[in-house]
């Protein structure tokens, strides 16, 4: 049996960043994998570019029964901490919207200095290999797997969620801390398309491509500011896939259409302007002309700006602003980008991810209930909880 001072779960972003870390305090560290590859989810990520981190990320960027988790972590490693990296390693890379940062050649380049600072450290990464067993001994844990057997003092679960099975997701993580008798989060997919109710498809189907500026409202308040995509499925785009985080079934979405104007006034001035001009002319001055003739009647759009009634641009402005949409789903763990719920942050020190109630046991990154939103967040958690486990365990 090979004996290791820590043995990690799981060659993603959390994972890898935790070996170097506890390699660097001198611990003898093993990250075992059954993939082929490491860091699978930080190579598709960003479209190949990997958005892997934000200049500004804060504790409310985060979904988490307890919002006060993710403070300790974040607060110790910072995003300038990893940009730190990047630039010591010599990758380029470049800011987006919103202080998103991504590479500006390949999401290998991330994948690339994980490697290689667990190479500096000196800690093994061992792919291809399954856990067949976890069992846990007076002085730590003994791990059967395919490729023989190991014996650690600390134990990391660092293997993320549910999204994006064909990456080789799987439950183990939630396996293992209900083993040991840790709380469990029901799981849900977060950063996710929505999809249409059959009837609501046919019609919106066609719209398919159109991509325009939105606001859209969950039921909780929650907001969320950025452009909205028509998919075939349903809806998509940046803010969808934020909204989708804190939405629950059968609850409805609020979407303003013109966030960046006053529908009401905007209706009055054109019609003294030109109160022969058709509505339907009008409104496809402010939005797609498709999108248009979908929303409203036909006989609605074809009456001049002068031939409206109160109660009909009351209505008009009522659905451009406040348009309230009943999805039927989302499109599952399949495109979803994160795993909302897991492993209970109630049982974890929020200092160093250790289990309160088993010795020698850590779990970071996606496989707790701490989930990030798009743009960078999600990494920014696995490196901040990576880096506090890895100077701990």
């Amino acid at each position: 049996m090979q004996r290791f001072d820590v043995i990690i779960i799981g060659a993603g972003a959390a994972g890898l960043m935790c070996a170097a870390t506890a390699g660097y305090r001198g611990r003898n560290v093993l990250v075992l994998d059954h993939a082929k590859q490491a860091g699978k989810k930080i190579l598709i990520s960003g479209g190949g570019r990997c958005n892997f981190t934000n200049r500004n990320v804060e504790p409310n960027n985060y979904v988490c029964g307890n919002p006060h988790f993710v403070k300790s972590a974040l607060a110790r490693y910072s995003s300038q901490d990893f940009i730190e990296l990047v630039e010591r390693h010599g990758v380029d890379y470049h800011e987006r919207d919103h202080g998103q940062l991504f590479c500006n050649d390949s999401a290998k380049d991330i994948v690339n200095i994980l490697m290689t600072e667990c190479d500096w450290a000196g800690a093994k990464v061992q792919l291809r290999t399954e856990i067949l067993s976890v069992i846990k001994k007076e002085a730590g844990f003994e791990l059967s797997t395919s490729d023989g057997d190991f014996s650690c003092e600390s134990l990391v679960i660092a293997t993320g969620g549910l999204s994006m099975p064909k990456l080789g997701a799987t439950p183990f993580g939630y396996k293992i801390a209900e083993k040991f008798g840790l709380n469990v989060l029901p799981t849900s997919a977060g950063l996710v398309p929505f999809t249409w109710h059959s009837d609501d498809k046919q019609m919106f189907e066609p719209l398919s491509g159109i991509a325009v500026p939105s606001t859209i409202t969950a039921k909780n308040g929650m907001q969320f500011s950025e452009a909205l995509l028509f998919t075939h499925r349903g809806i998509s785009g940046p803010a969808v896939l934020q909204i989708s985080s804190y939405w629950q079934p059968g609850e409805t979405i609020e979407i303003n259409l013109l966030p960046n104007m006053d529908a009401e006034q905007a209706l009055f001035q054109q019609r003294e302007k030109h109160p022969k001009q058709s509505l339907r002319n009008t409104l496809s001055q402010w939005l797609p002309k498709r999108l248009v003739e979908t929303l409203f009647n036909e006989a609605l759009l074809d009456k001049a700006l002068n031939q409206l009634i109160h109660a009909e641009v009351d209505q008009l402005v009522k659905d451009l602003h406040q348009w309230q949409l009943l999805m039927n789903g989302t499109e599952g763990y399949r495109t979803a980008e994160v795993t909302l719920g897991g492993v209970d942050t109630n049982e974890l020190s929020s200092k160093t991810m250790e289990s309160k109630n088993v010795a020698g046991l850590y779990f970071i990154g996606e496989v707790m209930d701490v989930s990030g939103w798009l743009g960078g967040f999600n990494f920014a958690w696995s490196w901040a909880s990576g880096v506090a486990c890895g100077r701990d365990c």
